[in-house]
């Protein structure tokens, strides 16, 4: 982990992006406080259906029934998806 004030980041945020890549985290701070942290992004991991089932199943055996939803789920997530259609536009680092 390594501290550094605003004017720091601001003078070579490219050496400070190289030392997140290489996994340091790094805080900014401003009048001695943090401001923000700056840490490597988390690898986003798509799960595929067939993991799905079979964590489904192993908590069904760990918990002895299977959870099922009511009756209403499948309008209630419907509803959902209606409530916050919004165009696709992932920012450029996606």
């Amino acid at each position: 982990m390594v501290r550094i004030t605003e004017a720091e980041l601001a003078r070579d945020t490219h050496a400070v992006l190289v030392r997140v890549q290489h996994g340091v985290e790094v805080i900014v701070e401003h009048d001695h406080r943090p401001v923000a942290v700056i840490r490597t992004a988390a690898k986003r991991r798509d799960a595929r259906v067939s993991e799905c089932i079979a964590l489904a199943k192993a908590y069904e055996e760990k918990l002895g029934y299977a959870l099922v939803p009511d009756p209403d789920f499948a309008k209630d997530v419907q509803a959902a998806i209606e409530a916050h259609r919004e165009p696709l536009d992932p920012p450029s680092w996606d």
